[in-house]
């Protein structure tokens, strides 16, 4: 084969190489989901709110990935429909500032509930804070993963998804500073 033809056939290649990928990326593409898809019927149900005590921020410093820190989790309550207790202290949320300005948060820590049962809670979150100029609102989303003792009435929790919210209040004068966590089943 001559050097012309096998140029020739780079480029064919290269163009239909890109094609693929382009209508690959297309196809997952969340507009184009069709309206008879599993994923227009997602929804989630409240299961509890917890209201997380946290002591003072250890700045770590930057690493290789970003800005690490780290905030010990010291107590405070959770209260759902058919589920009540305290939050363990001893627990830590272990948060990397990106370069890319997102903090990424993994919580580890336990629940005690009222009848006596303990369960882990590990949370990954994404927090985005939208730059100057974006017209975009703040997203902070997490992926939650309960364990619970499976000789328990909350061994359901072990069979399903979950998804949280964070917020931040504004601290009244003499409080402690706390986060409050929404925890929501996926249906």
């Amino acid at each position: 084969m001559d050097k012309g033809k096998s140029i020739k056939l780079v480029i064919v290649s290269l163009i239909l190489l890109s094609t693929l990928i382009s209508y690959n990326l297309h196809a997952q593409n969340s507009h184009t989901v069709k309206s008879d898809s599993v994923y227009e019927n997602l929804k989630a149900e409240f299961v509890w709110e917890a209201k997380v005590k946290i002591a003072t921020m250890i700045n770590v410093g930057k690493s290789k990935y970003g800005t690490r820190r780290v905030i010990p989790i010291t107590g405070g309550t959770f209260t759902g429909k058919s589920i009540i207790g305290v939050v363990l202290p001893g627990g830590e949320d272990w948060q990397l500032v990106r370069p890319d300005g997102d903090t990424e948060l993994q919580a580890r820590y336990l629940l005690k509930t009222n009848d006596g049962y303990v369960i882990q809670v590990i949370n990954k979150a994404l927090i985005h804070v939208p730059v100057a100029g974006e017209n975009k609102t703040q997203y902070i989303r997490s992926v939650i993963d309960l364990e619970a003792p499976s000789d328990s009435p909350y061994d359901y929790l072990n069979h399903a998804i979950f998804l949280g919210t964070l917020k931040v209040p504004e601290l009244k004068q003499g409080e402690e500073p706390y986060v409050i966590i929404g925890f929501y089943k996926l249906l």
